[in-house]
């Protein structure tokens, strides 16, 4: 990453809403954007749309979106954000992962762009790594624009005259994006959806330079990125949802997975012994895993049996909404007694015999 930091068109105004609103304008602009379609948009008609909306379309293209010059075109990938945009209605988790996006800084790279836009905001994201983190423990009463202005000022980092709007956009950036939660120790579901989308942009940022990485490899990526840093450090449920995660990533095909067409031909490739899941409800599906139901990624509906094979069990979008933990576990434990119990399958030790051995008795 560059260690030159340039504030570049942040410092520009964007119509964000009101503050209660969260970041409802940014998740229309990029419906707008994307025209409702999940799929790469050349950036010129990206622009086009939104100018033809009333907003300013320098910032959510060039600090919350991921560009790639594709068979000599300039790009808008259709990625984890995107997804979430246009599958969801607004929400405090959409806010989320754009402010990560946002944070983690990877922006892609197009005709005309300076070397330093290609992760435009490294200030904002040494600001939460360097301070938010470590000296505020994520309390947000504690960032201000002073104090943000105070850093990339005195930071040799930062190479630009202008700070006070920097600071002044980034300070309501950080509050209506909810910087608070990204000090969470639980893997939530906005948390999951990070890690997809910091694979996302990872990935296509090295097809930029020509480069692949191996699945086995997506782990070390998203240590290197700082993307643990920047959402709340590492734990051992972490680490153990990542290893889940990751592999669900794989067997969906990366970015392929939000694409019918790549979707089908995995299928047909790995799971031939499946037929498709065909839906009549377009709405994202819930894949969970049954150690830990906070590991739930939204999925297209396609990918259920991709899903599946990776060890996940798969819920309805109306269950997405209404899961409750505690509930989801009692149901699943039920069930599997209950399969057991059809099966005539039985302990073949009692409770006591087997308390004596996990107390090391035996």
């Amino acid at each position: 990453m560059s260690e030159v930091w340039k504030p570049g068109s942040f410092t520009k105004n964007f119509s964000w809403g009101r503050n209660k609103n969260g970041l409802v304008e940014l998740h229309s602009v990029i419906q707008t954007g994307f025209n409702g379609v999940l799929e790469d948009v050349p950036r010129q008609l990206f622009r086009e749309r939104i100018k033809r909306s009333g907003h300013t379309e320098y910032i959510p293209i060039n600090f919350f979106l991921f560009n790639r010059n594709i068979d000599g075109e300039d790009m808008i990938c259709a990625d984890e954000l995107a997804f979430q945009a246009l599958s969801w209605e607004h929400s405090a988790a959409f806010d989320k992962v754009a402010l990560f996006a946002f944070l983690f800084s990877y922006a892609g790279k197009w005709k005309g762009a300076s070397s330093f836009q290609r992760h435009p905001a490294m200030w904002a994201n040494a600001y939460v790594r360097e301070r938010i983190s470590p000296l505020f423990g994520w309390n947000a009463s504690k960032v201000n624009a002073n104090d943000i202005q105070n850093f990339v000022a005195n930071d040799p980092r930062y190479q630009a005259e202008t700070t006070r709007k920097l600071a002044t956009n980034l300070n309501f950036l950080l509050h209506i994006g909810r910087i608070q939660d990204f000090g969470d120790k639980r893997p939530g579901r906005w948390w999951v959806d990070c890690l997809f989308l910091a694979l996302d942009r990872i990935l296509e940022d090295a097809l930029i330079d020509g480069r692949t990485y191996q699945n086995s490899e997506y782990s070390s990526l998203l240590a290197h990125s700082k993307f643990f840093e920047l959402t709340g450090g590492d734990n051992i449920e972490k680490k153990l949802a990542t290893k889940h995660l990751v592999r669900l990533y794989a067997a969906l095909g990366g970015r392929d997975r939000l694409s019918e067409p790549s979707v089908e031909n995995r299928l047909r490739t790995y799971l031939q012994e499946f037929q498709p899941t065909r839906v009549n409800d377009p709405r994202p599906r819930g894949a969970i895993h049954l150690t830990n139901p906070r590991i739930l990624k939204s999925i297209p509906p396609i990918c259920t049996d991709l899903a599946k094979s990776a060890g996940f069990e798969v819920i309805s979008p109306d269950d997405m909404e209404d899961l409750q933990a505690a509930d989801f576990i009692r149901g699943q434990t039920t069930s599997a007694l209950a399969i057991l119990h059809e099966h005539g399958i039985r302990p073949t030790m009692s409770i006591e015999e087997l308390l004596r051995i996990t107390r090391g008795d035996e």
